[in-house]
């Protein structure tokens, strides 16, 4: 065992009080309107066996067959401005009955769902009752850099008031690769600890200003990254949810799969190959569902989409980011690679049809 001495001098230094981090002065900023959200939805009880339960637990079991069944869950919020909006995932509030939210000072009311969005995974909640908390403060999820701080403020496991410290640790992250082929986000990474029951709070900066909502974390093998959905995008639903209840998503019809010089040189070299295809980055249409704006237009399988409006698509998630920021039924310029040909299409997105 190795003893160290520490002189008077030395200790009084070291437990004299000093400034605090400024992970501590951006929790300070936020933590007043981080909120947990408590919910409770009815559920149709699944049928069971009774011959394959041990007789133990058939009393608590209950009857076997189909019956109503009260479930109750628990997830993380926050007041985003002074009339009691909180923001949360859309998958804290599915289906609910009732909400409960309980504020940072352990004060408890009652709420309402304003609106979800399944797509985003985004949803707005209203408290009941007098003026809450200071909102919390927004940032801009578009200047971030990978390295930033990243904070995450929530409820994980039911332990409230919960922070956690990491980096942004990359930008962008497309949310088909992860096996959410229905959704349309395009995720900040973290390596900040996040745990069921964060889903729905704030990450935010160093300043304490909110960059993010946290929505998901990866399980199994590479566990360890969480992800948070950008305050840009969660800005711009909630104003939606604000006004309408609901948000419309324009849409194409068309289903899409990334086409990488790689990937068209392995083409072009099978002989079996029935087109070939240009050494270039782009979205490539695998299909075209019926009667969709895609199919009006003219488009078909095995189009090359390599620019939308302006802007240059190097992967299908970057046409659907233009798709998302286009008006409805207005003309959106495509440049496609058809064979050999280049051509010009105009597609006129409409509503994505069954999320109202």
């Amino acid at each position: 065992m190795v003893l160290t001495v520490v002189s008077p001098v030395e200790a009084a230094s070291a437990t004299a009080p000093g400034p605090h981090s400024f992970v501590a002065d951006a929790v300070r900023n936020v933590a007043p309107a981080v909120v947990r959200i408590d919910t409770e939805r009815v559920v149709e009880r699944q049928p069971f066996d009774p011959n394959l339960i041990d007789p133990l637990l058939r009393d608590l079991l209950g009857e076997p067959g189909y019956g109503p069944e009260r479930q109750r869950g628990q997830g993380s919020g926050v007041i985003i401005d002074r009339d009691g909006l909180v923001l949360t995932n859309a998958h804290v509030v599915e289906q609910v009955e009732n909400v409960g939210v309980t504020l940072a000072d352990g004060e408890q009311r009652d709420g309402v769902v304003v609106g979800r969005d399944p797509i985003t995974d985004l949803a707005l909640v209203r408290l009941k009752g007098e003026a809450p908390p200071k909102p919390a403060r927004l940032g801009d999820s578009d200047a971030l850099d990978v390295g930033d701080w990243a904070i995450a403020l929530g409820t994980p496991y039911g332990l409230e008031r919960t922070v956690t410290l990491g980096i942004v640790s990359s930008l962008h992250r497309n949310i088909s690769s992860l096996g959410f082929n229905d959704k349309r986000l395009d995720l900040i990474q973290t390596d900040a600890a996040i745990n069921p029951g964060n889903s729905g709070g704030p990450l935010v900066n160093a300043e304490g200003r909110v960059i993010g909502i946290n929505t998901l974390v990866r399980s199994g093998p590479g566990a360890g990254l969480g992800f948070a959905i950008p305050i840009n995008l969660a800005r711009r639903v909630a104003d939606q949810l604000q006004l309408a209840g609901e948000v419309v998503h324009p849409y194409l019809g068309l289903q899409l799969v990334p086409l990488t010089a790689r990937i068209a040189r392995e083409h072009n070299s099978d002989p079996n190959a029935l087109v070939e295809l240009p050494e270039r980055s782009g979205a490539l249409v695998q299909s075209v569902l019926p009667d969709s704006p895609a199919q009006r237009a003219g488009l078909r399988r095995g189009d090359l989409v390599v620019k939308a409006g302006e802007v240059t698509v190097s992967d299908p998630q970057t046409l659907l980011q233009q798709v998302d920021q286009a008006e409805l039924h207005q003309p959106l310029p495509l440049q496609i690679i058809r064979g050999q040909k280049d051509l010009q299409l105009s597609v006129e997105p409409e509503p994505l049809p069954g999320f109202s």
